[in-house]
């Protein structure tokens, strides 16, 4: 609220006086660092004696705004205190510019500092474990997916990406393989995964790992509870080392696919890794191709699938099942009700051994894809299958794979019964058997005959080289000895048509005489033979 006050000013040396006076106290104000009051303005005029100044009834006062009379040099020192206010009310706050530039200068620093990459971190350890860096891995190392295979990154490579990416939390899917790690990298790939927890997805293949990789990298698995997909193929791991996974196939909760294709697992690793897949209700895909597992192995493993509960997919190709492994994983199918892709190609199944796992097939509700090709099961066994599927009408299958595995007009028919009855169902194959005509028999009296005229010999010349006692009449045996010895092309089948064809009496044995009508005989028939085409040529028949 305002109020005018009238004051009446006797002279203008007092009035003067009295400006000066309230100035001299704003500026004490000023100076106890108060805040600065506000300028009012006047409502009043000025007459001969008297003026009428305004004033507000705050608790600050306030110098009115006159056209009185004052002199320079306190409007410059009004101006300097007020910066003077201005300064120190801003002091201690982001908004003055200096202190904003400093502190921005110190989050820069802190920035570089603290590299979450781990670029400066990898230049580093390229340096202590004396390895140049690799300028792929230090562009990429901020993807979400490092994909550095055939880098020939050795064991001194591998540690010093390791202690990299001990820190990263860009990186989720790491494949370094083919690298040549060997054990001594694959152990600092291993320690590295049990600090980082953001890499879901790794693949080591074609690191040569050996048992003490393999080793490490399971006590890693035990550890990790980030990853989901592991890809070990072809690192030489041998039966020893089973014992290290099936630890891991048992007690990892999280693993959704793992890879231990192309390694040197047989017979024993086979039954230590039965038991351990039996077990498992987290793994959703296993590949155990390109091993060597068989016989007691092969069916550890398909006693694993038959009580298995969470598997989808499983790869056993290129072992050796063979007859009594198709036989367990014909019984395994009639147990299991999750497994929908099954892949046995090249596996020394023949074609009971198909039959045998066919007989899974016929009861079987989940299984989606079969992939059999490459076993020695011939059409037979092709047909086998087709045939167990058709038999089964609950049956999910959606593709059967029977590559390189040619087959007959039988299975083409039943092929075409499945396109009726699942017109979904997808079979391949390695195509139709060409039928093969025999080859026309030549008669063995031709050839023969043929012999005696290419060696420009009479008929009883090579009569007399069998006929060793002259009683122009020979043996079988003595025939047959005559025959081989003088070197004519003929089989033993085409010997014993010969003796049957020349013997007409039964006597077991072979005269001149037979010999000759023999002869004459087949020299007739092809003369007639050669008079019946010359008289169709000469009615115009070509």
């Amino acid at each position: 609220m305002s109020m005018e006050v009238d004051i009446t000013v006797e002279d203008e040396g007092n009035n003067e006086e009295t400006e000066l006076d309230k100035e001299n106290n704003e500026k004490n104000l000023l100076r106890s660092g108060s805040r600065a009051p506000s300028r009012a303005k006047s409502r009043g005029s000025i007459g001969d004696q008297r003026k009428t100044i305004s004033r507000t009834g705050s608790r600050s006062g306030s110098r009115p705004d006159s056209h009185l009379s004052v002199n320079d040099e306190e409007d410059e020192e009004r101006a300097a205190s007020q910066r003077s206010l201005s300064s120190e009310t801003t002091c201690g706050f982001d908004t003055d510019l200096e202190i904003e530039a400093t502190i921005m200068e110190m989050r820069r620093k802190a920035r570089e500092d603290y590299d979450p990459s781990g670029r400066t971190t990898y230049k580093e350890a390229c340096r202590i474990n004396g390895v140049i860096p690799v300028s792929y891995f230090l562009r990429h190392i901020g993807d979400t997916e490092l994909v550095m295979k055939h880098h020939g990154l050795g064991p001194g490579g591998a540690k010093a990406i390791a202690i990299a990416l001990v820190t990263n939390t860009t990186i989720v899917k790491l494949n370094i393989s083919d690298n040549w790690l060997d054990p001594e990298g694959g152990i600092a790939i291993s320690d590295m995964l049990k600090e980082n927890c953001y890499i879901a997805e790794l693949d080591l293949s074609e690191n040569r790992l050996g048992s003490v990789g393999a080793i490490a990298v399971s006590d890693m698995l035990l550890q990790n509870s980030t990853l989901t997909h592991v890809t070990l193929s072809g690192n030489g791991f041998e039966d020893k080392t089973a014992d290290a996974f099936a630890d891991v196939i048992l007690n990892n909760k999280k693993l959704e696919y793992l890879n231990l294709s192309h390694n040197d697992f047989g017979e024993l690793a086979g039954a230590i890794l039965g038991p351990a897949i039996e077990e498992n209700i987290t793994l959703r895909h296993l590949d155990l191709s390109w091993n060597h597992i068989r016989r007691r192995g092969a069916l550890a493993i398909a006693k694993g699938i038959m009580n298995n509960i969470g598997l989808r997919k499983i790869n056993l190709s290129w072992n050796g099942f063979s007859i009594d492994g198709a036989q367990a994983l014909g019984d395994a199918l009639k147990s299991n009700t999750n497994l929908e892709e099954l892949d046995v190609t090249n596996n020394r199944i023949s074609a009971e051994g198909a039959v045998l796992l066919g007989k899974g097939l016929t009861v079987n509700e989940s299984l989606k894809v079969l992939r059999m090709g490459k076993n020695p099961m011939q059409t037979a066994g092709c047909y086998g299958v087709v045939k167990a599927i058709k038999e089964n009408a609950n049956s999910s299958m959606e593709q059967i794979d029977f590559s390189s595995i040619q087959v007959n007009k039988d299975f083409e028919a039943l092929q075409n019964e499945m396109k009726e009855i699942k017109p979904n169902l997808k079979i391949k194959h390695g195509g139709m058997q060409v039928e093969v005509k025999p080859k026309r028999r030549i008669n063995p009296m031709a050839k023969l005959q043929r012999f005696i005229q290419k060696n420009n010999l009479r008929l009883v010349d090579f009569f007399n080289k069998f006929d060793k006692d002259g009683s122009m009449s020979v043996t079988y045996d003595e025939f047959e000895e005559g025959l081989k010895e003088s070197g004519i092309d003929l089989t033993d089948d085409d010997i014993a048509h010969l003796i049957a064809e020349l013997d007409k009496d039964g006597d077991g044995e072979i005269n001149y005489s037979e010999l000759y009508l023999g002869t004459v005989e087949k020299e007739d028939k092809g003369q007639k033979m050669a008079e019946a085409i010359m008289h169709f040529k000469e009615e115009g028949g070509v």
